[in-house]
C-alpha cells in the first residue's frame, strides 16, 4: 500500500488524509507487533476475538487485489526484504513530514498517539525528541470544563473564531469594531500558504485555505475555509490586502469541487469504493473523503451570497444537481459534520436558496415538508446521534437549542414571509437562551459517524444569534401575522 504508484487504483493517496494520518502509524506498529506493557497493565486477553473471512463478503476480491499489488511492486525491487525496508522507510517519512510545529501529527490527538506507537515500533527510545515533542504537543490539547480536566481531539480555535466573528457581524457589529479587527488579524495570520496532501489531487490550485485548529499549518479544509471567508467578507470590501487573501481563499475553495460536483472536507476526488469495502467499521468515513450535502450546501451558500459566482454559473448549477441526487427518500439530507439530518438539511436548503433555487422547487419543497414534520410540540427540534447507527432520523425526545436554530435559519432562508412553524421555533429559541438546561451539552458536532461526536460550547450562542439576525434582517422586529 505504501509503495504502489499513485496511478494504481488503490494507493496511499487514494485514502483520505484523515485515514492516512491514522493508518500509517498503525501499520508500523502492527508490522512490528508492538506491545507496550507496564507492571500495572491488566490482562485484556478476554477482549480479543477472531474474525473469520465469512464475516467479510469481499475477502476473496481483496485477496486477489493484494496479490496483484505485491506482484507488481516486486518487479521493481529485487527481494522481499528490500521491499519491506523501503515500505517502512517510506511510512516513517510520510509520518514525520506530517508533524506540526507543536510536535503533533496533523494536529490530531489520536493520530499523534498512534505516531508515538509507530516510532516505538521502529526502535525509537521513549525519550526520543520526536516523542518528547509529540507528548508536549498533546498536553497543549488539555483543557478544563466545569472544573474537570479534558483532552480535546484538537483545538477548534480557527473554527470558533470564524463562526463567532461572522455571527456578530450578521447581528450588526461593525467591521471597525476592535473585536472584529482582532478576529480578522487572527484569521489572516492562520491562512495557509504551503502545500499539503490536498495538492496531490489538485495540482493546479494555489494555496489559500484555512485549517480547523490553532496549530494546523498545512492541511486546510473546505468547511473552515468557507467559515473564515464569511467572517472576512465585509472587511474584504473595504481593505485591499484583506480582499487579496479573501480572493485566494475563494479560488482555493472553488478548485476543490469534486468530479461529481459536490465538495468534501480535506481533499478532492478521494471517494474510492474499494476502500469503502474494507472490513473496518465506518470505513467510508475513515478511509474516504466523499462529497457531502452539508459541505456542499455550505460552500454553495458562500459562493451564492458572497462572491460574484452568479446563479446561472455552471459551478452552482452542477452543485444543485448533485444535491438533488443526494436527497434522501423522505426529503432530508444527511450531514457528515453535524448531527445529522437536521444539520444536513439546513445546509442543503440554505445552499440551494443562495444558488437561486426557491421553495417551489420539488427538492426544496420536499425538504421543507420533512423539517416541519419533525417539529416538536414546544416549537423546537431535536435529533439523536443514534441517527448514524440506525441510518435514519432518530428523535432526541427533547428539543435542542442549536438544532432548532439550524431549522429556523433554513426556514427563514426559504420563506418571504414568516409562518407558524418558524414563529414557534423562534419562540423556542428566545425562551431557551441562557437557561442552561439539558440537552444543552448534548453534542451537535460530529467527527466520525457513530464513533466521535463534539460538543462545541460556542454553538448555543452562534447559531441562535445567526438565526435571529437573519430573521430580523428579512422580516424586521415585528412578530408575524398568524
Amino acid at each position: 500500500m505504501i509503495l504502489v504508484p499513485d496511478f494504481f487504483p488503490i494507493n496511499l493517496y487514494s485514502m483520505s488524509v484523515y485515514g492516512r494520518a491514522h493508518v500509517v502509524p498503525l501499520l508500523l506498529a502492527a508490522d512490528q507487533k508492538l506491545q507496550v506493557k507496564t507492571a500495572q497493565s491488566p490482562d485484556l486477553s478476554d477482549l480479543f476475538a477472531s474474525r473469520g473471512e465469512e464475516d467479510w463478503p469481499e475477502a476473496d476480491e481483496w485477496e486477489r487485489m493484494h496479490a496483484s499489488i505485491v506482484q507488481r511492486v516486486k518487479r521493481l525491487i529485487r527481494t522481499p526484504q528490500e521491499l519491506h525496508l523501503l515500505a517502512r522507510s517510506r511510512a516513517k517519512m510520510y509520518m514525520t513530514n506530517g508533524i506540526e510545529e507543536d510536535g503533533t501529527l496533523f494536529s490530531y490527538f489520536t493520530s499523534t498517539m498512534f505516531m508515538i506507537f509507530g516510532l516505538l515500533a521502529l526502535g525509537h527510545p521513549k525519550d526520543d525528541p520526536l516523542i518528547d515533542d509529540a507528548l508536549e504537543g498533546l498536553y497543549g490539547f488539555q483543557t478544563t470544563i466545569d472544573g474537570h480536566p479534558h483532552f480535546q481531539f484538537t483545538t477548534a480555535t480557527v473554527w470558533n473564531t470564524a463562526l463567532l466573528s461572522y455571527a456578530l457581524q450578521e447581528a450588526g457589529v461593525r467591521t471597525d469594531d476592535r473585536m472584529i479587527e482582532r478576529a480578522n488579524d487572527y484569521l489572516l495570520d492562520r491562512q495557509q500558504e504551503g502545500y499539503g496532501d490536498w495538492a496531490m489531487h489538485n495540482k493546479k490550485a494555489l494555496p489559500g485555505g484555512w485549517g480547523f485548529s490553532d496549530v494546523n499549518t498545512f492541511q486546510p479544509d473546505v468547511d473552515d475555509t468557507t467559515a473564515a471567508l464569511r467572517a472576512l467578507a465585509r472587511s474584504a470590501k473595504e481593505n485591499q490586502d484583506i480582499f487579496d487573501s479573501w480572493n485566494r481563499g475563494v479560488r482555493w475553495t472553488i478548485s476543490m469541487q469534486n468530479h461529481d460536483h459536490g465538495w468534501s472536507a480535506f481533499e478532492k476526488n478521494t471517494d474510492s469504493w474499494l476502500l469503502a469495502m474494507l472490513p473496518i467499521p465506518e470505513s467510508r468515513g475513515i478511509l474516504t473523503d466523499p462529497s457531502t450535502p452539508d459541505l456542499t450546501g455550505r460552500t454553495m451558500e458562500l459562493l451564492g451570497n458572497y462572491t460574484d459566482v452568479k446563479d446561472d454559473d455552471m459551478i452552482l448549477r452542477k452543485a444543485v444537481k448533485w444535491l438533488e441526487r443526494e436527497q434522501e427518500k423522505d426529503g432530508s439530507f444527511k450531514g457528515q459534520w453535524g448531527v445529522n439530518y437536521l444539520y444536513g438539511t439546513w445546509a442543503a436548503l440554505t445552499g440551494m436558496q443562495a444558488s437561486g433555487v426557491g421553495r417551489e422547487n420539488k427538492t426544496t419543497k420536499k425538504a421543507i415538508g420533512w423539517l416541519k414534520e419533525k417539529q416538536n410540540k414546544d416549537g423546537g427540534f431535536g435529533e439523536s446521534c443514534l441517527s448514524d447507527r440506525y441510518k435514519r432520523y432518530t428523535p432526541l425526545d427533547s428539543s435542542h437549542l442549536t438544532q432548532t436554530a439550524w431549522v429556523l435559519d433554513a426556514l427563514v432562508a426559504m420563506y418571504d414571509t414568516p409562518n407558524k412553524a418558524m414563529y414557534d421555533a423562534l419562540h423556542y429559541v428566545l425562551d431557551r437562551l441562557g437557561d442552561g438546561q439539558w440537552p444543552r451539552s448534548y453534542p451537535a458536532g460530529k467527527g466520525l459517524a457513530d464513533r466521535i461526536y463534539f460538543h462545541y460550547h460556542s454553538y448555543e450562542y452562534i447559531y441562535p444569534l445567526l438565526a435571529l439576525a437573519h430573521y430580523r434582517k428579512k422580516y424586521g422586529d415585528s412578530p408575524p401575522a398568524l
